[in-house]
């Protein structure tokens, strides 16, 4: 049998809806069902080997977006917000959770008398150096079933969806500047006068 004879548990839901339902096209209800399936996959394998770091991947992202900003590795927490995708709540857990574990600092920011600067400890740096090394080679195992081509291939239809819902860099800007005006415009009209 080879790999394009492999039935998943996928092909068996849709034997039974073809076999109870035979007039519904389910072409689509299949490709959810494994991109599904895959994600939840591909969680619990990422999940596991950033355990052995002491983080989950939502922390990781946080170190790892410090990082990546290039030095001296510092973001404010509305930029960290928008690159993360994450309500200014979401990304504070995040932080303090960080923080009390020695991988980041919160000081003031030097342009901002009142703003404060999120930044990796050299510990945090340290330990994301091991951590995103490793994550990376989990990375590659965990798609270690598919060539070279076929993760291109893939990747490339991953993104024309993802582009499809407005994924693009471009809209999570202003997706995130405008949310960051509704939340100033919010705290103006809650200020006394």
């Amino acid at each position: 049998m080879t790999d394009v004879d492999a039935r998943d548990i996928v092909d068996r839901i849709v034997e039974q809806w073809a076999r109870e339902r035979p007039e519904l096209d389910t072409r689509a209800m299949a490709t959810i069902g494994r991109l599904q399936r895959t994600a939840r996959y591909l969680d619990r394998e990422i999940e596991r080997e950033l355990a052995r770091f002491g983080v989950n991947l939502n922390e990781f992202n946080v170190l790892a977006a410090l990082r990546r900003s290039g030095a001296p590795y510092q973001l404010a927490p509305a930029e960290l917000s928008r690159t993360l995708l994450l309500t200014s709540g979401g990304l504070t857990k995040r932080v303090d959770r960080l923080h009390r574990a020695g991988l980041v600092t919160r000081v003031p920011d030097p342009e901002d008398g009142r703003g404060l600067l999120v930044g990796l400890t050299e510990r945090g740096n340290d330990m994301l150096t091991k951590a995103l090394a490793a994550h990376v080679q989990n990375e590659d195992r965990v798609l270690a079933a598919l060539t070279p081509g076929e993760r291109d291939q893939l990747g490339g239809l991953l993104r024309t969806l993802l582009l499809s819902y407005g994924d693009g860099a471009q809209h999570h800007r202003d997706r995130a500047y405008r949310l960051e005006r509704r939340r100033a415009d919010v705290a103006h009209a809650d200020s006394p006068d």
